[in-house]
């Protein structure tokens, strides 16, 4: 086995880890929004999220948030 092709550059693994600790923070918050009862609200305006976005994109927060994805 060969450690030079067995390892991915520093720049790389350190943009995936950040990435993935984002998604993380992500999914915590709407773990805490569904214990709270405000998964299905609009953080902002306090609006109904329509059930397909959140479908779609289960950690949505915004119904704008369609508009990114």
């Amino acid at each position: 086995m060969d450690p030079a092709h067995d390892t991915v550059p520093q720049s790389s693994a350190t943009l995936d880890l950040d990435g993935i600790e984002r998604d993380l923070a992500d999914v915590e918050v709407a773990l805490a929004r569904l214990d709270a009862g405000s998964y299905w609200t609009d953080e902002v305006t306090g609006a109904e999220l329509p059930a397909d976005l959140l479908d779609e994109h289960p950690t949505a927060r915004r119904a704008s948030a369609r508009a990114r994805e």
